[in-house]
């Protein structure tokens, strides 16, 4: 019996270990984990990835990244726009169907559409014709209407004997059936709608659809001069190419069908639909990937290039030179195709080692290419419930409950807005004359938050101090009070003791005193109302104290699943991302839910390397580069002393970034590259992510589920482990790729 499998993904350079996703299929899980190193370490979190779908036995083996929507290990800003059409599903979750009622005109089923006809019925003949619809068990017993009024002005009690409604609630009753339960919440999947036609191919394509970008005005300085009518006329021939190579991007689209499917009068110019055609091919924006070709391939080379890597980038770039008429060879140190895209099959389970995501398939490249090559694309689901690492060995972990899970995330995005603000409102993005990272602004905002926390405490104690005082002061006043009452009425009762005849002095005495000893109950009586007033205040501030922490550690715990999913997503520490800087990809990043591809993602690369000619275990040692050529000598990686040299006219290099930046460097270039590529080589970051793939004999997790995330036991904790099972992962605006 085959197994299914779980990849696990640990970065051997840091000190504990992040999660990303993984693709598996049938019992199947894949557990990413990378890791940073921190100041300060925090908890593990984790998400795992479920799936159970078997792939096809045979699908296409091992592959690499691809640059136009495969996930790598390179850094990728995280993102929150998702949007727009896919293959499958992803970062939106369950799609949900709206069924329509189908109706009559009439408004009911089957009824004749309204208004009459003019040689129709009469109203007598409608009338009879209703009376005969009518059933006879409803039909009166009596012809008279008088009684056929009366009984319908009688009441259920009066027109039902006892005995028959006492039936009748015996058979509702019985009747009852209990509500059915409440559906399972779904998450939803509605995405905004994309534009469509020439307008949505233009999107398709990266370009926008009612103006010429700067490219084409460069390549086009007669049409970007012109009337404003010359640029429309562009700019449809333009979009409607684009559409004709959507609509059919199996086959190539060459001039002569794009000006017999081009509409009157814009096929009219037939330069001008050349023009356009050949500067789209030349820029990569039709005819492309893998395709069949109508017209043969020119038989005399126009030059000699040499392509240095096998990776996605490198396969396309030396279709995309083969195509153009070029000799091309391509050299890849590794025995297979395909670089940071690679699948592990086992039976009939299919995990890929490498990228795996494609990350919205609005404006992506990615979207033609599955078309050509029939990807398997499966949505990614949102859905990631968070589990607490408070078991022991042999029992279930709890779920981190939903109202928690959902106030921390929204705090944890309050935190990012926040330091946004901080960077591009308040301008603070120096501190000593140094960059401030993300992870410094993160916790100066956490530091400020809590101080607030404090400062809030101490003015609700202010308060409760402030409170108290009055009600010191009041109880002082009342006692004060009650004492000169005692004395006034003491005075008074004195004074009324007087015998009368009294004379108009003891008199007025005794009026004098009444009034005053009045008046001074009643000031009593104000104060007896403030002092319950003042007491229900305190009341009411020591029953509602302010928090006295920003974050409980069980808070900080889930923050931090949050802070490591974000360090996952663009493959480094907070620390060493720029604040201003690390989400500026935002605005071109591609729309719709982000996929994986069940039948694995070496199909790409695979199939991009069909008919190219291309040297494996062929590593590259050095490249001499002069104005007449270049020269690349490389050795055999199974028998180093075995060295070859290949002389070309140009040299294409598409080694990924961390073969670049090592030192001493892998590859040796003769004269050395200018300094101003050395050091963004250098500042470059470059992240490091590994999987483990795990194989179980039965699907033991919910299917629904395609990820879950575990939270740390304690803050000191390394912050960061992320196991998913299954290629989906938990979050729709940034992925890690």
């Amino acid at each position: 019996m085959s197994l299914p499998h779980v990849a696990i993904e640990i970065c051997p350079d840091r000190k504990f270990p992040q999660t990303s996703f993984i693709q598996g299929s049938r019992n199947c899980a894949v557990f990413v984990l990378t890791s940073a190193r921190h100041k300060e370490e925090r908890p593990p979190t984790s998400s795992i990835m479920l799936s159970s779908k078997k792939s096809d036995a045979g699908s296409s083996s091992s592959s690499s990244s691809s640059s136009a929507g495969a996930s790598g290990a390179e850094r990728v800003s995280t993102s929150d726009a998702q949007t727009g059409p896919s293959a499958s599903s992803s970062s939106a979750g369950l799609m949900e169907v709206k069924k329509k009622e189908r109706s009559s005109p009439s408004g009911e089923p089957g009824a004749p559409p309204s208004g009459a006809h003019p040689g129709g019925p009469s109203a007598a003949d409608l009338e009879a014709a209703e009376v005969r619809r009518t059933s006879r068990r409803k039909r009166a017993k009596v012809e008279y209407r008088e009684m056929d009024e009366s009984l319908a002005n009688l009441s259920e009690d009066e027109y039902y004997s006892e005995e028959e409604r006492n039936a009748k609630a015996e058979k509702e009753r019985k009747q009852v059936v209990p509500p059915p339960p409440p559906p399972p919440e779904e998450e939803p999947d509605s995405e905004p709608e994309e534009p469509s036609g020439v307008e949505g191919a233009a999107f398709q394509s990266r370009l926008p659809h009612d103006r010429m970008t700067s490219q084409e005005a460069a390549c086009f300085p007669d049409i970007i001069s012109g009337p404003q009518q010359t640029q429309k006329v562009f700019l449809y021939i333009r979009n409607r190419t684009l559409q004709l190579w959507l609509d059919n991007p199996k086959i190539q689209l060459t001039f002569e069908a794009t000006a017999q499917q081009l509409e009157a009068p814009y096929n009219s110019d037939a330069v001008l639909v050349h023009r356009i055609h050949s500067y789209l091919e030349r820029h990569g924006l039709i005819n492309f990937g893998i395709y069949k070709r109508v017209k043969p391939l020119p038989t005399k080379k126009t030059g000699k290039v040499i392509v240095i890597g096998g990776g996605v980038s490198g396969l396309a770039a030396a279709r995309q030179l083969q195509s153009f008429g070029m000799d091309v060879t391509v050299l890849e140190a590794r025995d297979r195709v395909g670089g940071r895209v690679a699948t592990f099959r086992k039976g009939n389970y299919v995990a890929d080692l490498g990228a795996m995501v494609v990350t919205g398939l609005g404006g992506n490249p990615m979207a033609v290419v599955s078309k050509q090559v029939n990807m398997e694309l499966a949505k990614i689901k949102q859905k990631c419930p968070l589990y607490e690492a408070n078991g022991q060995a042999g029992e279930r972990c709890t779920s981190v409950p939903k109202e928690k899970d959902e106030m921390v995330e929204q705090e944890f995005n309050r935190l990012l807005e926040a330091t946004s603000y901080l960077s591009h409102q308040l301008d603070f993005n120096f501190l000593n004359n140094k960059p401030v990272s993300l992870g410094q602004a993160l916790e100066v905002v956490i530091q400020l938050q809590e101080k607030h926390v404090k400062d809030e405490q101490i003015e609700h104690w202010k308060k409760i101090v402030k409170t108290q005082e009055e009600l010191r002061d009041l109880l002082n006043k009342m006692v004060s009070t009650k004492e000169r009452v005692k004395e006034l009425h003491q005075q008074y009762k004195e004074a009324s003791e007087v015998k009368p005849p009294r004379d108009i002095t003891a008199e007025f005495l005794v009026k004098s005193k009444h009034r005053d000893l009045t008046a001074l109950c009643k000031e009593y009586d104000e104060l007896v109302e403030s002092q319950a007033k003042l007491e229900e205040k305190l009341q009411e501030l020591e029953a509602n104290p302010p928090s006295d922490v920003y974050l409980s550690s069980r808070d900080r715990q889930i923050l931090d699943w949050h802070f490591a999913n974000l360090e996952f997503a663009n493959a480094t520490p907070l620390s060493t991302l720029s604040l201003k800087h690390w989400d500026q990809d935002d605005d071109f990043e591609f729309t719709g839910s982000h996929l994986t591809v069940r039948n694995g993602y070496s199909c790409v690369p695979v199939a991009l390397a069909e008919g190219l000619d291309i040297k494996l275990n062929t590593a590259v040692r050095q490249v001499r580069y002069t104005a007449s050529g270049c020269e690349v000598i490389a050795v055999n990686t199974r028998s180093t002393t075995q060295t070859f040299i290949y002389k070309c006219d140009a040299v294409l290099c598409t080694l990924p970034l961390g073969v670049l930046k090592q030192q001493p460097p892998a590859v040796q270039f003769v004269p050395p590259l200018p300094e101003w590529k050395t050091s963004a080589i250098q500042r470059m970051g470059f992240g490091n992510l590994n999987k483990v793939v795990l194989c179980f004999d039965r699907v033991f997790w919910d299917p629904s589920v395609n990820l879950f995330g575990h939270v740390g036991s304690t803050h000191s904790q390394p912050r960061r482990t992320v196991p998913l099972l299954e290629p989906l992962q938990r979050y729709h605006t940034h992925p890690p790729c």
